[in-house]
């Protein structure tokens, strides 16, 4: 990479939200014997991953130094460094902000950003420092990766490679870490033209490792710049574990910015279902294959023995076809990503970084190492009422308009969100990951047992804690799995709700979807990483951890919000892993949000969680009587589509009478319950159209057409008095679709 890069595009360049350096990387260096204490704690670790870590290069920042360089008689620039000048790399780097006194100067990087001013005082004393251990927020850039190697038990070597330039210099930082002089590589180059390119640099220290090891053929090998950082908050532990599950070789891609040319970088496609790295291309011109590639991958790679052990025979290939005369270039390590993925075919998988993180790469000067510098050390507000913003999210009940509960059986289904009752969450960055119970649902001080005994009865043992627990757990899960690299920072999360309990209105759920989607804005996701039409399963596998019963309808809905028509035909899902999903159009919408709608619903709930009875049992068994039923769900579902889409009341009224007809027969009315069937049947006597909105312990309603002109009186008036008479909650229905849906 040759310049620094920044978030996405609405983020601005200097920004890179994320934990302080000394808590989210790395604090200083572990004081221990090198790396075999680890190797202690973790037993015999003869397959742990060899890093090699590439700081031979030659940057323009080095040399934008220089200029700053203090006179002979002032500095030995360049010299080796003693014990009391290693430990000064810790100290406060440069200020890149106006000050009245001392000569100034205006610094414009080599990616044409814009101009920052530094001191030249300031600037002097790095002059001579190789790129990889300038200062960035109090510690040299290579520290922040010692925090993360030294202490993960799944590394069990690192090798630094070094140019002769600055072997001294790196040899010194390693010795102070306790790391042994031999693994310290030197390339022997003193200048860029002597360079090799990074291939064979790599190769330089695999031949290292098998020296001071031994047989090494066994072990994953780690490769990546050291003089690079890509975002504050790398969790390495997290690639790990993704590679772990995948298995192969493994590297890291983002997605293609704007104004990037693929001549500079590695380009790779990625599939976004497998995360398998499908196609990668070298530096391609335009016009070249990969060229129009969406995705870019950085030098950090994990290579699986398979693929490593194929690099020498690579270097030599490409020297005997004459390589060595085009430079360094010739030997890049995407060259030999594109010839492992391309040509041997070797299982390659890819893991998406954040949409905020740096790359400083070889063509960045001190413009970008300053910005660089103070991204790192921001500080994040722990306040929660602080100076940085919270993530607030909101997800609304909904009811199920026509062929629930089919959802759970590969049936059709329309729903729409109601703004009467919602969940919501708020999140912050904080230093440790907490999630704070609700006063109200998750009591944990009572008056006394009669207290704790009335509260216990109406509200059950579980309250919303156990869920953001679980959409945490799930969510860690789901972004390892689907090769997603989050920054390493933590949050304070809590959650509201007016969703009345065990009514059938997808009030878990809403609690769920509202801590994901505020998840998804906190890591800086988009659905270019987590598309749409798979969130709403992944809000399902939470409930489904949990052991609550549930179909995909509630999740689709409170994702896409507004009036949703699905289909959850079984060959669809079992290639697609998602149904077809459609968001029907505002005026559709509008129209029925203008229908006498109402929902009733029981004061004193009881568990609706049992309304399912054996259906599901008696569906896997492929019983005729349950699976023409679940047909039947669909095809109401389609005719109530023609309905609502014809503006036809009457008939949608006949449609909901006929999908609640259709459930009795089904369930049975022992199953449905005496108090669902009493607001059934006093609904109808008022006129109404009624149904079950979801599983049980509601009521949804529709009055019917020319109910006021035939009695007189409103309709809507006359169902509440009724139902409000016999202690059930009446509450007219507002169903609400975004602004920003069509």
């Amino acid at each position: 990479s040759s310049a620094l890069k920044t978030a996405s595009p609405s983020a601005p360049a200097a920004q890179c939200p994320g934990r302080p350096a000394s808590a989210a990387m790395a604090e200083s260096s572990p004081s221990r014997s090198g790396l075999q204490d680890t190797a202690k704690h973790a037993g015999t670790r003869k397959s742990g991953a060899i890093c090699i870590v590439l700081v031979a290069g030659f940057s323009q920042v080095e040399r934008d130094l220089e200029r700053f360089a203090a006179p002979a008689s002032e500095a030995a620039v360049g010299a080796p460094m003693g014990s009391e000048e290693m430990s000064g790399l810790a100290a406060e780097p440069p200020t890149p902000t106006p000050t009245a006194f001392g000569p100034m100067l205006s610094l414009v990087g080599g990616s044409g950003g814009g101009a920052l001013v530094a001191s030249q005082a300031n600037l002097r004393g790095l002059a001579g420092l190789p790129k990889a251990l300038l200062p960035v927020a109090g510690q040299p850039m290579l520290d922040h990766w010692w925090g993360y190697l030294s202490t993960n038990r799944a590394i069990s070597e690192i090798f630094i490679v070094s140019n002769a330039l600055h072997y001294k210099q790196f040899e010194r930082w390693a010795t102070s870490r306790h790391l042994p002089v031999s693994r310290v590589v030197n390339t022997g180059a003193t200048a860029p033209e002597r360079g090799r390119g990074v291939l064979r640099d790599v190769e330089l220290g695999l031949r290292r490792a098998r020296q001071t090891m031994g047989d090494i053929d066994d072990r994953d090998v780690i490769v990546f710049a050291g003089d690079t950082l890509f975002f504050k908050d790398f969790d390495l532990e997290r690639i790990l574990a993704f590679k772990g599950v995948k298995g192969g070789s493994m590297l890291l891609y983002y997605g293609r910015r704007e104004g990037e040319r693929s001549s500079e970088r590695g380009m790779c496609k990625v599939d976004p279902a497998t995360s398998s790295v499908t196609a990668f291309a070298e530096k391609p011109a335009s016009g070249q294959r990969g060229a129009d590639y969406p995705f870019v991958s950085p030098l950090f790679c994990i290579l699986a023995p398979e693929a490593w052990q194929q690099l020498p025979a690579y270097n030599a290939s490409r020297l005997a076809a004459g390589s060595a005369t085009q430079g360094v270039s010739a030997f890049s390590f995407g060259r030999f990503v594109e010839h492992a993925v391309e040509t041997l075919r070797l299982p390659f998988w890819g893991m998406r970084m954040p949409g905020a993180f740096f790359l400083i790469g070889a063509a960045a000067g001190v413009d970008e190492y300053l910005q660089l510098d103070q991204c790192f050390k921001r500080q994040p507000s722990l306040d929660p009422n602080g100076g940085k913003p919270h993530v607030r999210t909101k997800t609304y009940a909904r009811v199920g308009l026509i062929g629930n509960p089919s959802d759970g059986f590969h049936g059709k289904t329309i729903a729409t969100t109601i703004s009467n009752f919602w969940a919501s969450v708020e999140l912050w960055e904080s230093e440790q990951l907490r999630l704070l119970p609700h006063p109200l649902y998750d009591p944990s001080s009572f008056s006394g047992l009669a207290d704790l005994h009335f509260i216990g009865r109406r509200e059950g043992y579980y309250g919303g804690t156990r869920l953001l627990m679980a959409t945490c757990k799930k969510f860690q899960e789901l972004c390892t799995t689907s090769g997603i690299a989050l920054p390493r920072k933590n949050f304070t999360a809590r959650y509201d709700t007016n969703v009345p309990r065990q009514v059938g209105l997808a009030g878990s759920s809403a609690i769920v979807a509202s801590l994901f989607k505020a998840l998804m804005e906190f890591y800086d996701l988009t659905t270019e990483h987590i598309p749409q039409e798979r969130q709403p399963s992944f809000i399902l596998s939470v409930e489904q951890e949990l052991g609550i019963q549930a179909g995909l309808q509630d999740r689709v809905v409170q994702v896409y919000e507004g009036l949703v028509f699905m289909d959850f035909e079984a060959s669809y899902m079992a290639e697609h892993g998602h149904g077809k999903y459609e968001r029907l159009p505002r005026r559709v919408f509008e129209w029925l949000a203008s229908l006498p709608l109402f929902l009733a619903y029981e004061s004193d709930p009881s568990d609706s969680g049992k309304i399912h009875s054996n259906v599901r049992t008696r569906f896997d068994a492929k019983d005729p009587e349950v699976l023409e039923a679940m047909k039947h769900f669909a095809d109401l579902t389609v005719q109530a589509r023609v309905a609502l889409e014809a503006r036809d009341h009457s008939k949608l009224c006949d449609i909901m009478d006929e999908n609640f007809a259709t459930r009795r027969n089904l369930y049975g009315d022992a199953c449905l319950g005496e108090t669902n069937l009493r607001m059934i049947d006093i609904c109808r006597k008022c006129g109404a159209a009624a149904k079950f909105p979801g599983s049980g312990g509601a009521v949804l309603g529709l009055c019917r057409p020319g109910a006021s002109a035939e009695s007189g009186v409103d309709p809507l008036a006359a169902v509440r008095e009724a139902l409000e008479a016999d202690n059930f909650v009446f509450c007219q229905l507002d169903p609400i679709m975004p602004d920003r849906y069509q």
